[in-house]
């Protein structure tokens, strides 16, 4: 069968030969045996309502058997035979054009270059899924291939409802992910849930189809650097920032701090996706000594260099090393996947990759107790540092949210509201009251060509507008200005392709919409083919997160979600080609709502009119939101907004004089 007939075909009605397990692949842990035996059989049910029942009797032994090897049913053996990636949109069958971007962008999710497990169908993360298992995925790219532009797709957290008649103006897809009523949402509900295969963790932009490997955290985590240095007054060249994690996010890292132009050290258990980031040079050298290591970073302070060095280990031995030999780290972080502790996102001190995993399935609560155990160590390490000196923040992963719970000492000690730590959320000192209050956020597109000159060509047209943008900017955001043009100028140099032809870059509304209308313009006159637009969830509007993306909103709303359900919604009705509301992005299974959308720019006059509407709402939706709590950047960012707009009308604070309270 050609690519087409398999897409096309969805479940096969005769079974495929089986898939062995292959063991050079990373796979997702197992997960804890949560199930009982009746909810085991409710599990094994739910999963052979997709198939045909003259093949029931085969896979049921087959699926019971994933299930007590796994702690899931990934459906292995309907793993497709065809070379995951993201292919140029005219390979894809189908009638819509928007349905075959969206297959196109499911496919780089899925890439093995970008996903974590790909056999699991997990992206990032540890635990965000594009799908629970390969059935979900036969069945939507089936839908899609059959799809018209007066048809929507409605996903229900993997599984795909069905198409329901809709009109050309309505989203194509609408995605959720693990909606759970509130009292649902504690990390062991994921556990059973997700293991009765009826609701999925879509992390923020895996479940959404917007992952586009780890250049879509590089930029966020370059401006993150820069400003981090800038807040202590120090020079990047020859300072040290301490991280860890090389996963689907945190193997940003490297990257990012090699184009700051300091010297990053990252520690990273799996030697598995160690070997992958340097494989794609997104790490410089490999360290598995902590003397070598140790003597390296001197060298390099020395020499002033730019350098990543990966550690292969804990970083909590980084920590406690570099504090017994005095190596003075200037800022420090951790992006480890603290909002799945307990199911491989963070491991414990102490003991090998190995022994944990085990340990993670058959005694989940002795593994809980050493990871508590390990966090309790870790932010002591981090405390001796800082009394020294060394700048540490959250980098929004749960880490002080979990080191608390453990007992360690991370608390404030005159906390305030929304102060409650020692240490801050980056949102709060840096991506906050710097991009989000002023409406810049990770903007970002693919070329649904695959042709590396047509991205070329997108980076030179989005540097031109912004170069226009920034001759008649307001001083309060000049900086943002500089600092995005310096990126996309860079760019190319830096090698940041991971899969598809996509880049990112922090644009406000007034950038986003320019870039935008720019490209469709170029789609127009045929200079580029067509362009999937879309942006992490990880922006001024979409999530509502009160340990990291709404952490420097101080008027108590934190804990609210009305922004993220509000960005949306307003998305579907103004032109998104497909939107997606998730539980638990980045952060933790209850602990946030995040959403996001994706847009097709065809060339045609209705994305124009599209991208015009629904972008100045994608951004200027969270920017009211942020000025209502009385963020200073936020009240300029509207007011100039609603010059710009006359039927902008946004309710704005009076503020209350401080001597009077």
């Amino acid at each position: 069968m050609t690519f087409q007939e398999q897409i096309q075909q969805g479940i096969p009605s005769q079974l495929p030969e089986i898939k062995h397990y292959e063991t050079s692949i990373n796979h997702a842990p197992k997960r804890k045996d949560i199930l009982g035996e009746e909810e085991k059989k409710l599990a094994i049910k739910n999963a052979l309502r997709y198939f045909e029942p003259h093949l029931h009797a085969d896979l049921l032994p087959e699926f019971r058997q994933e299930l007590d090897d796994y702690g899931r049913i990934y459906m292995y053996r309907f793993r497709p035979d065809y070379e995951m990636k993201a292919r140029p949109i005219t390979d894809y069958p189908g009638k819509s054009e928007q349905a075959k971007a969206i297959m196109l962008m499911i496919q780089n999710n899925l890439d093995y270059a970008v996903a974590q497990h790909p056999h699991e169908l997990i992206t990032y993360g540890g635990n965000g899924a594009v799908f629970s298992n390969w059935a979900q995925y036969l069945l939507t790219m089936k839908y899609l291939s059959e799809m018209t532009d007066e048809q929507t797709l409605v996903m229900y957290s993997g599984h795909p409802m069905g198409l329901f008649p809709s009109h050309k103006d309505a989203p194509r897809v609408v995605v959720t992910n693990g909606m759970m009523i509130p009292n649902y949402s504690k990390p062991d509900d994921w556990e059973k849930f997700n293991a009765l295969g009826v609701t999925q963790y879509g992390q923020m932009t895996a479940g959404s189809y917007m992952y586009i490997g780890p250049q879509g955290i590089v930029h966020g985590t370059t401006i993150t650097v820069l400003n981090a240095f800038r807040k202590i007054n120090k020079e990047p060249k020859g300072g040290i920032f301490v991280t860890s994690g090389l996963g689907g996010m945190s193997g940003a890292q490297p990257k990012a701090g090699n184009i700051a132009g300091c010297i990053t050290i990252c520690a990273e258990v799996n030697p598995k996706i160690t070997k992958i980031r340097h494989d794609q040079k997104w790490i410089n050298e490999v360290y598995e000594n902590l003397d070598t290591l140790v003597e390296r970073v001197k060298e390099a302070q020395q020499n002033k260099e730019t350098v990543s060095l990966a550690y292969l280990g804990n970083v909590v031995e980084v920590w406690e090393e570099f504090a017994d030999k005095k190596v003075k780290i200037d800022i420090g972080s951790d992006q480890t996947s603290l909002h799945n502790p307990w199911a491989g996102g963070y491991y414990p001190v102490g003991q090998s990759f190995e022994e944990s995993n085990t340990m993670m399935a058959d005694n989940p609560e002795l593994f809980k107790d050493k990871v508590q155990e390990s966090l309790r160590r870790h932010a002591e390490a981090i405390n001796r540092h800082t009394e020294q000196g060394t700048y540490f923040f959250d980098y929004g992963n749960a880490f002080l949210l979990e080191a608390s719970r453990a007992g360690a000492n991370v608390m404030a000690e005159n906390p305030t509201l929304g102060r409650e730590f020692k240490y801050p959320s980056y949102v709060q000192d840096i991506m906050g009251p710097m991009c989000f209050d002023y409406g810049f956020g990770p903007f970002r597109w693919v070329c649904t060509s695959g042709k590396p000159e047509d991205l070329k060509t997108t980076d030179d047209i989005a540097c031109k507008v912004l170069e226009e943008i920034q001759k008649n900017s307001p001083e309060d955001i000049q900086q943002q200005m500089k600092d995005n043009i310096q990126w996309i100028k860079g760019a190319q140099e830096n090698k940041l392709v991971v899969g598809s032809q996509a880049r990112i870059l922090y644009a406000d509304a007034e950038g986003r919409m320019k870039i935008a209308e720019a490209f469709n313009k170029a789609i127009k006159n045929g200079e580029i083919g067509s362009v999937v637009l879309g942006r992490d969830h990880h922006d001024v509007s979409g999530t509502d997160s009160p340990y990291r993306e709404t952490s420097n909103i101080y008027d108590g709303s934190r804990f609210t979600a009305d922004m993220a359900i509000h960005n949306v919604i307003g998305d579907s009705f103004r032109g998104a080609t497909w939107v997606s509301i998730h539980n638990g992005g980045g952060v933790g299974w209850g602990e946030v709502i995040n959403g996001g959308f994706g847009m097709l720019l065809d060339g045609s006059e209705e994305a124009d009119r599209k991208l015009k509407s629904m972008l100045f709402w994608d951004v200027n939706n969270g920017i009211s939101r942020r000025s209502w709590a009385r963020n200073e950047g936020a009240i300029f960012a509207i007011k100039r907004a609603m010059e710009a707009e006359p039927n902008l009308k946004v309710t704005l604070p009076n503020l209350v004089d401080e001597s009077l309270l």
